[in-house]
């Protein structure tokens, strides 16, 4: 009992540690490990498991033996004395092998509640996975957002630079910018402009210099301005409703990264608030799936299948149980009759007269008894409620197969989807980046309005949005398929 209660013990500890190390783009391992160590759930399922553990010594132990007594109140004549007391020992045993088979069935019970342990464990590690994924978009999300937040602010910096200007340019964009800003606006369009977020983000006496700049302008050359005015006003205020829009956008994924937070804290059995370390960057998750290994390998280690392959065994040996159990059972005992010597007896050898040598002598008598199991319906409907159990769990075992089949081609296809659209959204982001540089300086010359600029913007923050989905999408899969190999 010790030792197999030590083998699975083990094999435990190693099935919450022994995970394929994580790839650079999964959950770290030591948040894995918190989670197995801590999670309420999966201790509660190793403790079911050690529950059952403790029913094997009790399915291979011996009925308890029956001790009977009797004393008499008035020692009862007998031929050779006064019987004083009775005492009856019995000790049954059932039929070869019953006992054998009936461990076996609690191992293979115990053997059930440790598969259920090991899909507890993979479900958990799933939930922490997805919900890591989960984190690690909305960090994407939210650098995409304040990102396009800092692009917004130089777009205002600029239209206020542009609307300030003293000369007209033309009619969509009112006057020119000066050469300085000309500059300042082709290379806020460069990649190292977007890097200078911070700096945009503190320059409010740039920004007050160019709002003084645009009401001098304002009431230096109204009358030249006539129209372009209100065009150039138009565009400014457009932007600061965009800015207002990914302000609003930023909070509200802070907001839900704080619940998202807390919700994996919760997994891990940690305080909400507990801060959690994320990647910089997410990934793609390195993975090639051949969906008939995967089958293979299914079969082979899925703990919903084996765990259904130990009750069948369960079952089978529950069975020839019962047909044991049909036949008779033996028991041995002993009875001691604690005699006295009679009376009778006692007055004879006072007189000399010889007796009986066995006259006061206790007596002790082996004994054995057969059980007759002469009423068969009970048994014949066991063993029948048995095989009907085979047969069932042989049908639940193809509908689970047949279920995580579908699952797996189910998530096969969404992965494949998700690829797609990484690749896609990429080449997108690409394209739209070019197109969002190009139009910058249409828009600083005056070929482009700000509309189309503002439109492109979004575009490439959607493009960025949507990349981080599809790969948190494509790792969660991936997750998901690795759980139900369950290594």
């Amino acid at each position: 009992m010790n030792t197999l209660k030590s083998i699975f013990l083990l094999l435990a500890a190693m099935a919450a540690v022994s995970t394929s190390a994580p790839a650079q783009t999964d959950v770290p391992e030591h948040y894995l490990h918190t989670a197995a160590q801590n999670n309420p759930g999966l201790q509660a399922a190793f403790l079911s498991f050690e529950a059952e553990l403790q029913k094997i010594p009790q399915a291979g132990a011996y009925q308890d033996p029956q001790l009977e007594t009797g004393f008499f109140p008035q020692p009862m004549e007998i031929v050779d004395g006064r019987l004083m007391a009775e005492l009856k020992l019995m000790q049954m045993f059932p039929w070869f092998g019953t006992q054998k088979a009936a461990r076996s069935e609690a191992q293979h019970m115990a053997a059930m509640a440790f598969e259920q342990f090991r899909e507890t464990r993979s479900q958990l590690f799933l939930d922490v996975r997805t919900q890591w994924f989960v984190l690690c978009r909305l960090q994407q999300q939210l650098a995409g957002m304040r990102e396009n937040k800092a692009l917004l602010l130089q777009m205002e910096e600029l239209a206020l630079r542009k609307f300030a200007s003293p000369t007209l340019k033309g009619q969509n964009t009112g006057y020119s910018p000066p050469a300085q800003a000309a500059t300042e606006a082709a290379s806020a369009t460069s990649g190292k402009a977007m890097a200078d977020m911070a700096a945009t983000n503190a320059s409010t006496p740039a920004r007050m210099t160019a709002q003084g700049e645009m009401e001098a302008g304002m009431k230096g050359n109204m009358a030249a301005r006539g129209g372009g005015m209100s065009s150039g006003m138009s565009d400014v205020l457009r932007i600061r409703i965009e800015i207002l829009e990914a302000e609003n956008n930023i909070e509200s994924l802070l907001s839900e990264t704080e619940a998202e937070k807390a919700r994996f804290n919760a997994l891990l059995n940690r305080p909400p608030e507990s801060e959690v370390t994320l990647p910089d960057t997410l990934r793609q998750m390195p993975f090639l799936m051949d969906q008939t290994s995967a089958m293979t390998e299914i079969t082979r280690l899925n703990p919903m299948l084996k765990m259904l392959n130990e009750e069948k065994a369960a079952y089978k040996a529950k069975a020839l149980m019962e047909k044991k159990m049909s036949y008779p059972m033996f028991g041995i005992g002993m009875q001691y009759m604690l005699v006295r010597k009679s009376k009778t007896a006692d007055m004879a050898m006072a007189n000399g007269v010889a007796t009986n040598a066995m006259n006061g002598k206790d007596m002790l008598m082996p004994m054995i008894s057969v059980s007759i199991p002469v009423l068969r319906n009970k048994y014949k409907a066991q063993q029948r409620q048995a095989a009907l159990l085979q047969e069932a769990n042989s049908r639940k075992y193809d509908n689970t197969l047949h279920l995580i089949e579908t699952e797996l081609r189910r998530l096969k296809h969404e992965m494949d989807d998700a690829a797609r659209k990484i690749a896609l959204y990429s080449k997108q982001s690409e394209l739209t980046q070019n197109i969002c540089k190009l139009t910058v300086g249409e828009f600083i010359s005056g070929k482009a309005d700000l509309t189309m600029l503002i439109q492109t913007q979004r575009q490439l923050l959607d493009c960025k949005l949507k990349t981080a989905e599809a790969i948190a999408a494509y790792n969660t899969i991936a997750a998901g398929i690795e759980k139900l190999t369950c290594p």
